[in-house]
């Protein structure tokens, strides 16, 4: 779906400034999978969707400086979490609603984005939030850029769960079915590359 077809603008934002404990520290974003770094397939996916794609990273600015329009980066130092990398995202974005994407789920498809931004649009006052069976996927989300003194209030109030904050925001679901494999979260090593290690 080109720009011009899309039937709602959405600033987008990358999540890649995470601390990878999972993956033993390295820039989760810049791991290869299926021969590309992961933030490549967020990127390919998100491009044609936005004339606003915004990548939050801590490290390695110069790598993904060709796969956004703008950067940022937390405001502070030790990775307080996703949702530092939101807060600058909402600051930044161009639009008015921010389009978020964890740079963890490569197998995430056009037609989710659409769903996701269809659900948005018929409920434009409100954050809306992946549901993946009984479970939220807070970092799956579209959230109006106007919410974004609520959420900062939030933040200095010392909460630091986005699904918190965006329930309490009046959070919508797009449900999508348990083990959905578009969902498929690849924070580990042996996720990414399920047979490194595995004896032929």
């Amino acid at each position: 779906m080109s720009l011009e077809s899309s039937p709602l603008p959405c600033s987008i934002l990358l999540l890649a400034g995470g601390r990878g404990q999972r993956m033993g520290g390295q820039d989760k974003g810049l791991l290869e999978w299926q021969g590309q770094p992961l933030i490549a397939h967020l990127q390919r996916l998100a491009r044609p969707l936005t004339d606003d794609l915004i990548i939050s990273c801590n490290r390695n600015h110069e790598c993904y400086a060709p796969y956004a329009d703008q950067l940022v980066s937390d405001d502070n130092l030790d990775f307080p979490g996703p949702l530092a990398g939101i807060r600058a995202g909402l600051l930044a974005a161009r639009h008015e609603r921010l389009l978020i994407l964890p740079c963890d789920v490569p197998q995430i498809d056009e037609r989710l984005l659409a769903d996701l931004r269809g659900t948005a649009q018929r409920n434009p006052q409100l954050p809306v939030m992946v549901r993946q069976g009984e479970f939220w996927e807070p970092l799956l989300c579209i959230i109006p850029t106007r919410l974004k003194a609520q959420v900062e209030q939030a933040w200095q109030a010392g909460e630091r769960s986005p699904r918190k904050i965006l329930l309490q925001l009046g959070g919508v679901a797009l449900q999508c079915p348990a083990n959905d494999p578009r969902l498929a979260n690849l924070n580990t090593p042996e996720l990414l590359h399920p047979r490194a290690g595995v004896s032929e």
